[in-house]
């Protein structure tokens, strides 16, 4: 499922090493903006920097042509996290974000993903 900012979708997200999104998204980053965390689908991907959250949608047989949504975290207008179950066959945890303009994105994270890290983030860069 592409990730984008234009429908409301659920990913499965995985963590990967920051610096295997470097070269993706450093024509976007601006001056003192740094990736914090990124996340992959089978080949779409998921950066949250200091400033805000880029997604990055690989499209047709290649890969090679991708779409680069990005949402500021000025924009959220409240989230929500749930943690993973305990003892959960397949745990995941989940991140609920509404933006101004009405728009909610859920975000499905698999795996060992410290949402409550991702959840103080975001809390930090909407509150400052």
């Amino acid at each position: 499922m592409a990730i984008n900012f234009n429908t409301n979708s659920v990913w499965n997200l995985k963590p990967i090493n920051l610096e295997s999104i470097r070269g993706e998204v450093q024509g976007l980053l601006i001056v003192g903006e740094n990736p914090i965390m990124a996340f992959q689908t089978i080949r779409d991907q998921l950066v949250f920097t200091n400033k805000r959250i880029i997604a990055i949608d690989v499209q047709g047989i290649t890969g090679k042509r991708k779409s680069f949504s990005t949402m500021p975290y000025s924009k959220i207008q409240f989230f929500t996290i749930q943690t993973k179950g305990f003892m959960e066959l397949f745990p995941d945890s989940e991140l609920f974000l509404t933006f101004s303009n009405g728009f909610t994105a859920k975000f499905e994270f698999k795996g060992n993903v410290d949402i409550g890290m991702i959840g103080r983030m975001i809390s930090q860069y909407v509150l400052e």
